[in-house]
């Protein structure tokens, strides 16, 4: 497998299960994707979110109608407690070559990771599906130790811009970006005042 940042918007995506995991696939995608959630019932939290939703029981209905609800689909996501119903959908949706995404049996040709991000960034961890618990670990320690990353970024964007103008050596260019981003006093400035850190990183690596 490798790691694609995918635009979804407005792409059909069917998830299957009304429980916590479901509720969470939902959340990933809700506001980007047409998305259905198709189980017997449903969480009050999926309820809440701007979704279709269809009633059904899969173990009872025939493939057929299955297939039906999967038709168009770009991708589908399985998170049944019984491995064998979310092997089922798999199966249907490798016939049609549609991606499949499987939360408990065999694996699908899809990992959803873990994001963090923000304004200017997206990061996506994942483990491969060995262990969800390290990736949320991750993301948790970026989300903590560099809470000022979308401001960083700004920066560089900023100073990476105006020293197109005042430096022409790209290796000097790049080695400032780089002591930019190693300035602990900047990062820690970006998080109390992010304007009054612009100005400092550009008196001091500018010399403006």
């Amino acid at each position: 497998m490798i790691p694609l940042l995918v635009d979804c918007t407005g792409k059909r995506i069917v998830i299957f299960g009304g429980g916590a995991v479901a509720s969470r696939k939902a959340m990933y995608f809700s506001g980007n994707a047409d998305l259905l959630l198709v189980s017997r019932s449903f969480l009050p939290k999926i309820t809440a979110l701007p979704v279709k939703r269809r009633v059904l029981d899969v173990s009872t209905v025939a493939d057929d109608v299955l297939e039906e609800i999967l038709d168009g689909a770009f991708l589908v996501i399985s998170t049944f407690s019984d491995p064998s119903q979310n092997n089922r959908i798999g199966n249907l949706c490798r016939a049609q070559a549609i991606l499949f995404n499987n939360a408990d049996g065999e694996a699908g040709d899809v990992i959803l990771p873990s994001v963090t991000g923000g304004k200017n960034y997206t990061i996506a961890i994942s483990t491969k599906g060995s262990s969800p618990a390290v990736s949320r670990f991750i993301r948790e320690h970026l989300e903590k130790t560099y809470p000022a990353l979308d401001e960083m970024i700004t920066l560089q964007s900023e100073m990476r811009e105006q020293l197109k103008h005042h430096e022409p050596s790209q290796a000097r260019r790049t080695a400032i970006l780089w002591e930019v981003l190693s300035d602990k006093e900047l990062w820690e400035m970006l998080k109390k005042d992010p304007s009054l850190a612009r100005k400092q990183a550009k008196k001091r690596y500018l010399h403006e």
